[in-house]
């Protein structure tokens, strides 16, 4: 996202922290709300066209935004949708993307607020995990002739009464309206708002055993002074890297893992 878009998401990002900060709105409820807004811009082309056509003046784009919302959604969500519709933007999808990204938010806001951010976090991490490692699981759930609500009836059974409501509702979302991306891209771009809420980047480490709490707190820190952040450590077991470590922030890989220095022996042999 460039320019104008980039400008317009970070402006809209306030409005939303400003609108949870309330206790008169609902994070959930909003998170929902902004959901159903992003499904129904994403169907309708022409329409987010006229909504971020710069030819028409903000105030223009925002008044219909206004109508078209008014008696579907709350004021919230009208209120910070039509102030949406009234900035800029580089493309019009860029809209639906900001929008489908503050839905997430909301969500996470709302989980945040209950003290249970940090196991949603982990949920997240731990359902990419089952996914990759189940063939038949991530076939299920990107088939594209299965419908909706097959695969919210699936995810159900996975997740419900196991995982934390709102985990269950991101996942479901994303399963259901991808719009686009994979299911690991989707999942990634999830744990890094979740992190985002506490100030914080993602650290997917591997390792062959778990880290211990002693090693988990000293990589912590050591990730952090690297990255001049707080890092929430996404930890994974993989008996096939043999020994030491792996950390990807972002496209960012340290491996450090027995298995990475026998391949790079190995091409050096060969080169």
């Amino acid at each position: 996202m460039n320019g104008a878009s980039r400008e317009a998401l970070a402006a809209a990002r306030d409005r939303l922290e400003a609108l949870t900060d309330s206790s008169s709105v609902d994070a959930g409820q909003l998170a929902g709300q902004l959901a159903a807004v992003t499904e129904f811009l994403d169907r309708e082309v022409a329409l987010r066209r006229v909504l971020t056509d710069p030819v028409q003046s903000g105030e223009a784009r925002g008044e219909l935004a206004g109508r078209l919302l008014a008696g579907h959604v709350d004021g919230p969500a009208v209120d910070l949708v039509t102030g949406m519709v009234r900035s800029r933007w580089s493309r019009s999808r860029d809209l639906v993307d900001s929008v489908e990204e503050l839905a997430a938010t909301a969500d996470l806001t709302a989980a945040q607020q209950a003290n249970v951010l940090d196991d949603v976090e982990d949920e997240l991490f731990r359902f990419g995990r089952i996914v990759q490692s189940n063939a038949a699981l991530r076939a299920a759930l990107t088939d594209r002739a299965a419908s909706a609500e097959a695969k919210t009836e699936l995810l159900h059974s996975l997740l419900g009464g196991r995982a934390n409501p709102v985990t269950e509702r991101l996942v479901v979302r994303l399963v259901t309206r991808p719009r686009g991306r994979s299911l690991e891209a989707g999942l990634e771009a999830l744990s890094r708002l979740a992190a985002a809420r506490r100030d914080r980047a993602v650290a997917v480490v591997t390792s062959a055993v778990p880290l211990t709490d002693g090693q988990k707190q000293r990589l912590g820190a050591a990730l952090a002074k690297l990255y001049g952040r707080q890092m929430h450590l996404n930890l994974d077991v993989d008996p096939t890297v043999l020994g030491g470590i792996s950390v990807r922030v972002g496209e960012e890989v340290i491996d450090g893992t027995i298995a990475e220095r026998l391949a790079e022996a190995s091409r050096r042999l060969a080169g």
